[in-house]
């Protein structure tokens, strides 16, 4: 089944300035590939080619970017023909609208059913597929949670995972190990609800909350996801990841 995906590119980067003030995070290169270009191509080899981006900060070099990568239109990676289009968060607010808001606002592009990540993470070896979607869809939850193991710097980690394959929301204290949301889940239009549909006044929200809700009523799966993946979240960690 193939549906939409959302790479999330709207935010400011604080802690990647200088590098940020100039170009947006999702632009940052990782040997020689801006980060967003690895999820298009990783969605692309999945059969996921219908694309969303949410912009505000720099907003206008996102798709100034795709258009330089391939010099014409459509947009191809390979020989898979992308279509891209925007929620321009920044032109229609001032401003992006924190993560669980900018997907609200999306929602009008979106389906049902959908991809979201970061773009601002690096996960070359991620595989985007269609069992994925088929197993979610069958499974009936509200949303389906890639986790990984913590980094050094998230080390007491977000959210919990129990036997039977249930995100859970976890005190930080708890004695069951909890991991760090990769920032990549499929999700159902509904997880939304709590949001107007299209997020018309342009409501600031953030994820997290949300999430958390929807895991006490038992509405999220999730898996752990041991292949490498990086909070490029300071340019200290861009330049540990390009290094040679």
């Amino acid at each position: 089944m193939t549906i939409p995906a959302l790479i999330l590119a709207a935010g400011r980067g604080e802690r990647m300035r200088p590098l940020t003030d100039s170009t947006p995070k999702p632009l940052l290169k990782v040997h020689g590939k801006a980060l967003i270009d690895w999820h298009a191509e990783a969605l692309a080899q999945g059969g996921f080619t219908d694309l969303v981006v949410n912009t505000a900060w720099l907003g206008e070099q996102i798709p100034a970017h795709f258009e330089r990568q391939t010099g014409l239109q459509p947009i191809c990676i390979g020989r898979k023909q992308l279509s891209i289009s925007y929620s321009n968060e920044g032109v229609d607010f001032g401003g992006a609208l924190e993560t669980a808001g900018g997907i609200a606002r999306a929602l009008p592009k979106l389906g049902e059913v959908f991809w979201v990540l970061a773009g601002d993470v690096f996960t070359p070896q991620f595989a985007f597929t269609q069992a994925a979607v088929e197993s979610f869809i069958a499974g009936g939850k509200l949303a389906h949670l890639w986790l990984v193991p913590n980094p050094p710097h998230n080390s007491k980690g977000d959210f919990g995972l129990g036997a039977e394959g249930l995100a859970l929301n976890l005190p930080t204290d708890s004695l069951q190990p909890r991991y760090t949301f990769s920032t990549i889940a499929l999700y159902r239009r509904a997880f939304f609800n709590a949001l107007p549909f299209g997020n018309p006044l342009g409501v600031k929200a953030a994820l997290a909350p949300l999430l958390r809700t929807a895991m006490d009523n038992q509405c999220v799966s999730a898996e752990l996801y041991s292949g490498p993946w990086a909070d490029v979240g300071t340019p200290q960690r861009l330049a540990e990841l390009n290094q040679p």
